[in-house]
């Protein structure tokens, strides 16, 4: 059976995808509340996030764990976050591993846990006082370049690159994370009279007759490709994903572009290719940002879900939603309740979309009426992940024997499960569909040999195993 016959709608429609929502921890938008209030406060704080969009179906958190060159996990290359902790640098008082815990928690909901990381952006301010002795701008000025009252890693330098291959590598090879998921900082925002100041490093680095444009795209592109290798040598079924500015580029400067007048796009100002990563098959899935209304004259919502539709075969395609506008926008159109739901209904009508994604966690709580719209309607129901394209056969189970006590039963392998079955999922058979209950993360090592998350079946409930590919696998 494949993913697309589990029903996830009161109207018994097959559908599986991503709803999901960005936790973002950067100046402590979304997650914690503070840096430095006690852990358990923290925790608290998170496990009510998770609790709320759980109750709204939703099946993945993309959660900040590296805002600016910092760190909300104990690592050898970035000092503990300020957001974190209070004070960069200061460890938190647990010995609890911080991101670990993040990741079994969401996983209890049943949700993919995305570890969101911003590659270039070292600082978010210059106060270089306030940063600790082991981050990076005070360890390698070399490395970086101040613009726009902030620091940035310089994209073109060798040993940037590896910094960062480093980085990913050490939370791919310690954390059973679902993917690493990067937004739309890569190179900066254009700031008005202001150059970013890495014309020595292209005089240096850049090929004969490359221009300054091309040499910075290509800096990005191998990057990706890059990071994209190293994630798939560790663990193949660790998914990458990018989250770009929300216009590749305007028609009027390419005719492969979409018809908006952007003031920046990804390509032009961000040097951001992210068509190439597309057809070079170096990301899982997109998940462009397009937080306009539906038909917001110089970027339609509309417009740009058909423009990203159209590369939906070179990798999944999801859309980044934006109700943190909900009446606080001078667009009108956002005073309207019914805005985001009905972009979320034009993406669920298109068979090339995968899902969507909403910035940011604290949105929802705050328009009640708006959630409770999602709750009724399109978000009724869970969903499954999709699979993801190009996954490979999946792994065979072992032999297994069932031993079931009333509702209750219990699995005993004759070897462990493959690594990436890392999930079970509870249906209920609706006549020739299949409408999707619940999902249980296998977490513990000795549940691959002795499965005992196999429990309250009632009402005729089935079960399945699945991947991290998102394909079902039944016993």
């Amino acid at each position: 059976m494949c993913a697309s016959q589990f029903s996830a709608s009161r109207s018994g429609k097959p559908y599986a995808g991503i709803p999901g929502f960005w936790v973002a921890t950067v100046v402590n938008i979304d997650w914690p509340s503070a840096g430095g209030i006690p852990w358990a406060e923290q925790k608290e704080e998170f496990r009510s996030l998770l609790a709320y969009y759980k109750s709204l179906n939703m099946n993945a958190a993309i959660v900040q764990i590296r805002t600016a060159g910092d760190a909300f996990y104990p690592s050898e290359l970035a000092p503990w976050s300020t957001y974190l902790t209070g004070k960069q640098g200061q460890a938190p008082d647990t010995e609890e591993d911080p991101l670990l815990w993040m990741i079994q928690e969401t996983h209890r909901q049943g949700m993919e846990f995305h570890a969101w990381l911003n590659p270039y952006r070292a600082t978010f301010d210059d106060r270089l006082d306030q940063l600790a002795p082991t981050h990076d701008v005070l360890r390698h000025p070399e490395w970086m370049i101040a613009y726009g009252g902030k620091y940035y890693y310089d994209p073109g330098l060798p040993e940037v690159q590896e910094h960062l291959q480093n980085i990913i590598r050490e939370v791919v090879e310690n954390y059973p994370i679902d993917a690493i998921h990067f937004d739309d900082y890569f190179y900066p925002y254009k700031v008005e009279g202001e150059t970013f100041g890495d014309a020595a490093s292209y005089a240096r680095l850049a090929r004969e007759g490359q221009s300054l444009e091309d040499w910075r795209r290509e800096n990005v592109n191998k990057l990706i490709a890059s990071l994209h290798a190293t994630i798939k040598e560790l663990k193949p079924y660790v998914q990458f994903g990018i989250s770009p500015f929300g216009v590749w580029r305007n028609q009027d400067r390419d005719p492969r572009g979409s018809a908006t007048q952007a003031g920046q796009t990804n390509y032009d100002d961000l040097y951001a290719d992210a068509l190439a990563w597309m057809e070079a098959g170096t990301v899982d899935y997109m998940l462009p940002q397009l937080y306009w209304s539906m038909d917001y004259a110089p970027a339609s919502h509309r417009v740009l879900v058909d423009w990203w539709a159209k590369y939906a075969d070179k990798c999944l395609v999801y859309i980044g939603n934006g109700p943190y506008k909900i009446r606080n926008n001078a667009d009108e159109a956002w005073d309207d309740p019914q805005e985001i739901p009905r972009q979320l209904a034009l993406t669920r009508q298109d068979p090339r979309i995968s899902g969507n994604a909403f910035f940011s966690a604290k949105s929802f709580p705050a328009q009640p009426d708006v959630a409770e719209i999602l709750r009724e309607g399109l978000y009724a129901a869970p969903a499954l992940v999709p699979v993801l394209p190009g996954a490979p056969a999946a792994a065979k189970l072992p032999e297994m024997r069932v031993k079931k006590a009333g509702q209750e039963f219990q699995v005993d392998f004759a070897a462990p499960l493959p690594e990436e079955i890392n999930r079970v999922v509870y249906f209920q058979p609706k006549g020739r569909v299949q409408e999707l209950a619940s999902v249980h993360y296998i977490e513990l090592e000795e549940d691959r040999m002795r499965g005992q998350w196999a429990r309250n079946q009632k009402n005729g409930l089935k079960w399945a195993f699945m991947d991290a590919y998102g394909q079902i696998i039944y016993p």
